[in-house]
């Protein structure tokens, strides 16, 4: 879904990027532990409440990478499984040095976005 919003459309990336900026800020919406937060996405024409929920691997002032995202009406709370894997993948992500990234973005595992 993240790749999905990233491909359609500059604002798409613009509301990833703001996300991203509010975090940097210190305006999480909801963390989760283990370098795992939740933010909210706008969707085109509406605002962050009715938009989408982005999983994110983070790290204030270093590191933010987009794991999942849905939209709001479309997943219930996750599950300590899923949260569990996600900090795992999270642990990981966070724990990659810039160059074992470069890898990723360049054999497409990675999108990397500009959002300016």
């Amino acid at each position: 879904m993240v790749r999905a919003l990233c491909q359609a459309r500059s604002h798409s990336r613009r509301s990833l990027g703001e996300a991203i900026e509010r975090a940097e800020r210190g305006l999480i919406d909801a963390d989760l532990g283990g370098g795992v937060i939740k933010q909210r996405v706008a969707r085109p024409g509406s605002g962050r409440s009715g938009g989408y929920r982005t999983i994110l691997a983070f790290q204030t002032n270093d590191r933010a990478i987009f794991i999942s995202g849905f939209p709001k009406n479309g997943q219930e709370n996750i599950g300590s499984d899923e949260l569990k894997t996600l900090k795992e993948i999270a642990s990981d992500l966070l724990a990659a040095t810039q160059d074992q990234l470069n890898v990723a973005v360049a054999a497409g595992r990675i999108l990397e976005i500009s959002y300016d």
